[in-house]
């Protein structure tokens, strides 16, 4: 009988074992129970923790970055990149595992280092850039990362509203006059596996932010922080994408 060949494709165990630790630990169990069997092992990834390690051996090499992370401490993270494509993970930059101690902060996490991220692969010449952006850490709604990629988040007085989901209910006007001119000419491509939208019953608070800390009345300001946020970035660029899923 021709020896059996088996691929083995799973994703991570969140919070016990990566997809690499997991698929050895299935190739162990089919080699102690077949030995001749031919065991390949590809790990996958859905976009959260783990994106940019998967495609390691992948024919992508991964590319060492300094970002901030979570709580703006800075963190050392990768990217992942083929020719002129670049695969940034949120979780890997600024995601929950990223957190000083473990120690939750739903209302001052942000994606500042996501943003960071992503300049670091335009400056290594990508010209698509592909973010996981599962595992955050944040309920900033992405204001972070705009920060970082050069757009400024203002309150009625003109001073930078503080980093944060919390901090933006006394949000004003975003200037993106600053933003990355090399912006214009990225494409950006979102993976993700949710279908939710930014407010509301399915919205990211009412979902997600629980996981990140976040009590009722945490949820309860996030959320009128979130559409304050909403609003002005409808009113800045003529185009309101907060019901988008």
């Amino acid at each position: 009988m021709p020896a059996r060949r088996v691929v083995i494709a799973c994703d991570k165990f969140k919070g016990s074992l990566t997809a690499r630790e997991v698929d050895e630990a299935v190739a162990a169990g089919i080699l102690a129970a077949n030995p001749g069997t031919e065991v390949r092992i590809v790990p996958i990834a859905d976009g959260g923790d783990g994106t940019v390690a998967a495609l390691d051996g992948a024919g992508f090499d991964l590319v060492p970055v300094e970002v901030a992370g979570p709580t703006l401490e800075p963190v050392a993270a990768h990217y992942a990149v083929r020719g002129d494509l670049a695969v940034v993970e949120l979780a890997d930059t600024c995601g929950l595992l990223r957190l000083p101690g473990g120690r939750l902060a739903p209302l001052t996490s942000s994606s500042r280092g996501l943003g960071e991220a992503v300049l670091a692969a335009v400056d290594g010449g990508a010209r698509t850039v592909v973010l996981g952006l599962g595992g955050s850490a944040s309920n900033d709604g992405g204001a972070g990362m705009l920060r970082a990629l050069g757009a400024r988040l203002l309150d009625a007085s003109g001073a930078e509203v503080p980093e944060g989901g919390g901090s933006l209910g006394s949000l004003a006007a975003i200037d993106l006059s600053g933003l990355d001119s090399r912006l214009q000419e990225t494409e950006i491509v979102v993976a993700c596996d949710v279908d939710n939208p930014l407010l509301g019953p399915r919205g990211a608070v009412a979902t997600f932010s629980a996981q990140k800390g976040a009590g009722p009345a945490d949820q309860e300001l996030l959320e009128a922080a979130l559409a304050t946020y909403a609003a002005t970035v409808a009113e800045t660029t003529g185009r309101d994408r907060a019901e988008i899923v």
